[in-house]
């Protein structure tokens, strides 16, 4: 079976590079915390190494699953062209209110509605990828569908 690389831009593969070294920072106080908590004795009934326990594992398990994310990353370029691809900036109309919004198409891990990221892989992503300024697409999403039209599309906010 072939693997699977999730796509993403180089600022998205930066990101996960950065938390990662903020955990490995972090990591040795966390294992110095969990020491000085199992010192106390009888585990069983010691709230502070069960909770240093937790975090330690807690830590490990997102230092993991962050370092499968670097290792099966496929970072991607957006390319100079008229379509629209990960990495850039696309302002959209809806056009049952005519109301406008600017979005960065990026991989699913780096998604973030507050910073206006969506994904590639997401409803609207699917509708939108590809197209071209001009192009009115349908998207279908849980709540329904309803139809956008590219306005303008570009490397840079």
């Amino acid at each position: 079976m072939e693997p699977y690389f999730n796509k993403m831009t180089p600022a998205g593969y930066k990101e996960i590079e950065a938390e990662i070294k903020h955990l490995k920072d972090i990591r040795p106080e966390k294992i110095r915390i969990l020491a000085a908590a199992a010192a106390l004795g009888d585990r069983s009934e010691n709230t502070e190494y069960s909770t240093a326990k937790r975090d330690l594992g807690h830590l490990n398990g997102r230092l993991h699953y962050l370092e499968k994310q670097l290792q099966y990353a496929d970072v991607v370029e957006p390319s100079d062209s008229d379509k629209l691809d990960i990495g850039k900036f696309v302002t959209i109309e809806f056009l049952d209110d005519h109301s406008r919004v600017t979005y960065q198409l990026v991989g699913k891990q780096e998604a973030n509605l507050t910073k206006n990221k969506i994904s590639f892989d997401s409803p609207i992503g699917k509708a939108v990828d590809g197209k071209e300024i001009n192009d009115v697409v349908s998207v279908s999403a849980p709540a329904g569908s309803y139809q956008v039209k590219i306005v303008k599309i570009s490397l840079e906010k």
